[in-house]
């Protein structure tokens, strides 16, 4: 799908009186039905995607193109004092290309930007945003997944989510202008873009959610590509182990299904979806 601003404002805008000027809520097809989008997940680890599997299996099996986009290594988030930045870096990446194998999503669709885990408010903000806006540029996605700024107040997360949430739509804004960062224009080939859809995501307090996705046939997708991140969740965080046995596996799948949320007795991903320009993310 590929619009212009015109056409943009024509699907976000609401046509009643009272919400002349209020972005839809909803998408203009439930995203169970969406086909041939184009989708950039941007997280700032590998496991971030973790609360979007279901979605992003589902949106890949419906031949649409998933890419995955992460700003750090994972260099640094173990408690496993044998491990160095280097090997857990490798093992982050490995772990990130099995669970997006069993996602469906193809492994050369893996982004990683290679910034260090931990200090990525640091990094040089308009260096990481230039960056950004040269795959959003390159790939033009229809849709773009990113930790929630938040809506009208900046939402509170870990370091490396709270950097990621603002350099996403940092990005995203900039990429529209073609006098910003012109010489991916000029010699580089590539065009100014502006995304229309947003979905974005949370890891807890879901209030600003107005968007569930029903992943009931992608429970088993979500079960199996979540187990892989064993370096992040159980007995792995201090402990890692590279091969784990069947009742490691067995926990690790346990703890993975556990964490799926359902509403109306149904599993779901929850999202804050917005349609516009990027100027009004948070409003």
């Amino acid at each position: 799908m590929r619009m212009g601003l015109l056409a943009l404002a024509a699907l976000c805008i609401a046509v009643t009186p009272a919400a002349a000027q209020a972005p839809a809520q909803k998408p203009e097809a439930p995203v169970e039905k969406w086909t041939g989008k184009t989708v950039l997940f941007i997280g700032a680890h590998a496991d971030d995607d973790a609360l979007s599997h279901g979605t992003l299996a589902m949106l890949q099996a419906h031949g649409n193109q998933v890419y995955i986009l992460t700003l750090t290594t994972g260099n640094v988030g173990t408690q496993d004092p044998r491990l160095s930045r280097l090997q857990l870096a490798e093992i982050r990446r490995q772990e990130e290309l099995a669970a997006l194998k069993d996602l469906g999503i193809n492994a050369e669709h893996y982004i990683n930007l290679g910034y260090d885990d931990g200090m990525l408010e640091f990094e040089d903000r308009k260096a990481v945003v230039e960056n950004l806006v040269y795959w959003i540029r390159k790939l033009r996605p229809d849709v773009l997944f990113a930790w929630d700024p938040g809506k009208v107040y900046q939402r509170w997360h870990k370091a490396d989510h709270r950097a990621a949430a603002y350099l996403a739509a940092d990005a995203a804004r900039a990429a529209m202008w073609r006098l910003l960062f012109e010489g991916q224009i000029s010699q580089q080939g590539l065009k100014e873009f502006t995304i229309p859809e947003y979905m974005f995501y949370n890891d807890y307090d879901f209030q600003d959610e107005n968007l569930w996705v029903d992943i009931g046939a992608f429970v088993d997708q979500r079960v199996n590509a979540g187990s892989h991140y064993i370096s992040q969740f159980g007995p792995g965080w201090k402990n890692y182990n590279p091969n784990p046995g069947e009742e490691e596996m067995k926990a690790m799948k346990a703890l993975v299904r556990e964490s799926i949320r359902t509403r109306d007795g149904k599993p779901v991903e929850g999202f804050r979806y917005y349609c516009g320009l990027p100027d009004a993310i948070g409003k």
